[in-house]
C-alpha cells in the first residue's frame, strides 16, 4: 500500500470509525512507531465543508486537551487519495485497547469495582476537559477504550465544543448531533449544554456497565430521545441488588432530568465513585495483573503532594476517655479530604487514630466500628499499600463473621491485594477457601459463586496453570449451560476461555 505523505503506511483494514471519521492503524516509518490515522468521512462520498470544519475542530480540541486519559494528536494534514480524492487526516497516538461496548456485549455487567474505576477515570478526563471549557457531547461505551493495564482512554472528540467564537457555529440549525441512547435531555431539546450534560451521558454509561443493558432503547431514534426527556431511569438496585445503595444514588443523581439536580462537577463524581474502586481483578483477556509502568507512574503521582497542603499531618493521640461517636464522623470526613488531596498515608493515620479507642469503647461488632475498619482498608488499598490493606481486610472479615456477605467481599479484597503484590498462589488459595465457604452458604447456581469460579479459572489461566484452569472452567461451563443454556453470554464467555487454552 502506498505511503501517505511518504511516511505513514496504513494497515490492510481499518480499525473503527464513527459518523464523520474512519480510523486506521498505521506505521510511522519516519519515527518507527505505531499510530492511528483518522480520515474525514463524507456521506455518500460527497465533499462537505461543514464536516471538514468539524474535523479540523476535533484536531484542535484534542491538541488543546493534554491528559493521560486521551490520545495525543501528532499531526494533521490533507492527502490526495487516488480513489476518494482530497481527504483530511489526523495522526494520533495508537491506543491498544478494547471498546467498552464490545466488553459489555461479551461480558454483560461489570463488577462494581470495575464500574467505579471506569467512571472515576472518565470523570478525571472530563474534569480536565471542562477546565478548558471543552464539552465532549458524545460519551458512550464505544468511545471509551479499556487498555491492558486497566487504564481507560476517552476517544472521539468529533462532537466536542468549546467556547471559541471560531468553533461554535459548526452545526446546522435544527440538526441534533450525538447518540440518542446517551444524550442528555437538554441535548435532545437543543437547549444550552453545560458540564452537567456530559455527566448525564456518563451516568447512562455507568448504568449500562452495572446492568449489562442500555438504559433507554426503542424502535426509533425519536422514541429513545423521548424517553431521555420524559422517562425516569430505573434505579440500578432494582435490576442488580448487590449494588450498594450509595453507589446507586450517585448514578441516579447523574441521570436527573434537570441539570441543576445533577452533581456540580466531574470532580464530585470522581470523589463519590472512588470509595467503590476495589475488586478490579483481571477482566476477560483484556487486562493483565502484570506490573505496568503506567500504574507505577500513576501510583507515584497519586502519593506526591501537589495541593500545597502540609506533607505531614499532625494527629494528636486520642485517649479512650476523650472518645465519642462523633469522633468517628470527624475522622472519616478528614480522611476523605486528605484522600482528595492524594494524601493516603495521612488519611490512613487519621482513621487508625480513632479506630483504636473506638474498638476499645464500643462493641467489636458495632456497625460504626466495622464501617471505620472498611474505610481504613479501602484507603490503604487506594494508596497502594497492599500489604497493610490485605491485613485490614482480613481483620474486617473476622470481625464481620464467617457467613456475612460483607466478610466474603472483604476476603475477596484481601485476595486482590496479594495479587497486586505479585503473589498469585496466595491469591488463588484465599479465593479457593472463599469459594468453599460461599458454596456452604449460597446455592450452587448463585451468580456470586459462579462469578468467583470464573475469576479463579481466569487467574489460573493467567498464572500459566492450564490444566487447573481447564478443570475449573470445564466444570463451570457445564453448570452455566445447565442453568442458562449454551447461548447465554456467560456460557459463551467461558467457552471462549476454554478455546484459548
Amino acid at each position: 500500500m502506498a505511503a501517505i505523505l511518504d511516511r505513514y503506511i496504513l494497515d490492510p483494514t481499518h480499525i473503527g470509525g464513527g459518523g464523520m471519521g474512519e480510523v486506521w492503524g498505521a506505521t510511522d516509518e519516519k519515527l518507527g512507531r505505531r499510530v492511528a490515522i483518522k480520515f474525514v468521512k463524507f456521506p455518500n462520498g460527497v465533499r462537505d465543508q461543514e464536516l471538514e470544519a468539524r474535523f479540523d475542530h476535533e484536531a484542535k480540541i484534542m491538541a488543546r486537551l493534554r491528559h493521560p486519559g486521551t490520545p495525543a494528536v501528532h499531526d494533521i494534514g490533507v492527502y490526495d487519495d487516488p480513489v476518494h480524492g482530497r481527504r483530511q487526516f489526523m495522526v494520533m497516538e495508537f491506543i491498544d485497547g478494547v471498546g467498552l461496548d464490545d466488553i459489555v456485549a461479551e461480558h454483560g455487567s461489570l463488577s462494581i469495582g470495575w464500574v467505579a474505576s471506569v467512571g472515576a477515570q472518565v470523570a478525571a478526563v472530563l474534569e480536565a476537559a471542562h477546565g478548558k471549557e471543552i464539552l465532549h457531547r458524545d460519551l458512550k461505551p464505544s468511545n471509551l477504550m479499556l487498555c491492558r493495564d486497566g487504564s481507560v482512554q476517552v476517544v472521539d472528540f468529533g462532537l466536542a465544543v468549546m467556547h471559541d467564537p471560531e468553533l461554535t457555529k459548526l452545526t446546522r440549525t435544527g440538526q441534533i448531533l450525538g447518540t440518542e441512547s446517551y444524550m442528555s435531555p437538554e441535548q435532545v431539546e437543543q437547549n444550552e449544554l453545560t458540564v452537567r450534560s456530559d455527566l448525564y451521558s456518563l451516568g447512562c454509561v455507568l448504568h449500562e456497565l452495572l446492568t449489562g443493558r442500555t438504559l433507554f432503547t426503542g424502535p426509533t431514534s425519536f422514541s429513545i430521545m423521548k424517553q431521555q426527556v420524559g422517562s425516569p431511569a430505573a434505579p440500578v438496585g432494582r435490576l442488580r441488588p448487590d449494588v450498594p445503595r450509595e453507589l446507586d444514588e450517585v448514578v441516579m443523581s447523574m441521570l436527573a432530568k434537570r441539570p441543576n439536580d445533577r452533581p456540580t462537577s466531574a470532580r464530585e463524581v470522581h470523589d463519590r465513585l472512588m470509595p467503590y474502586l476495589s475488586g478490579t481483578g483481571p477482566l476477560l483477556d483484556v487486562t493483565s495483573p502484570e506490573p505496568s509502568p503506567v500504574r507505577m507512574y500513576a501510583h507515584a503521582v497519586s502519593r506526591t503532594i501537589t495541593s500545597g497542603a502540609p506533607a505531614v499531618v499532625q494527629v494528636g493521640p486520642l485517649e479512650q476517655s476523650d472518645f465519642s461517636r462523633s469522633d468517628i464522623g470527624r475522622a472519616r470526613r478528614r480522611a476523605d479530604s486528605l484522600v482528595r488531596d492524594s494524601q493516603y498515608d495521612a488519611a490512613a493515620d487519621v482513621l487508625a487514630e480513632v479506630l483504636a479507642p473506638a474498638s476499645r469503647v464500643l462493641a467489636p461488632g458495632d456497625s460504626e466500628v466495622l464501617d471505620l475498619r472498611g474505610h481504613l482498608a479501602n484507603v490503604l488499598f487506594e494508596g497502594g499499600d497492599y500489604l497493610a490493606a490485605a491485613q485490614a481486610f482480613q481483620q474486617l472479615a473476622k470481625q464481620l463473621g464467617d457467613d456475612d456477605e460483607r466478610a466474603f467481599q472483604s476476603r475477596m479484597q484481601e485476595a486482590i491485594c496479594h495479587l497486586q503484590l505479585g503473589d498469585t498462589q496466595l491469591c488463588l488459595q484465599i479465593m479457593g477457601d472463599l469459594l468453599a465457604d460461599e458454596l456452604r452458604v449460597y446455592p450452587e447456581d448463585d451468580p456470586r459463586t459462579l462469578e468467583l469460579r470464573r475469576q479463579i479459572g481466569e487467574l489460573e489461566q493467567s498464572a500459566g496453570d492450564a490444566e487447573a484452569a481447564r478443570i475449573t472452567l470445564t466444570s463451570l461451563l457445564d453448570d452455566l449451560t445447565r442453568i442458562y443454556g449454551p447461548e447465554h453470554p456467560a456460557s459463551v464467555r467461558v467457552l471462549e476461555l476454554l478455546a484459548a487454552l
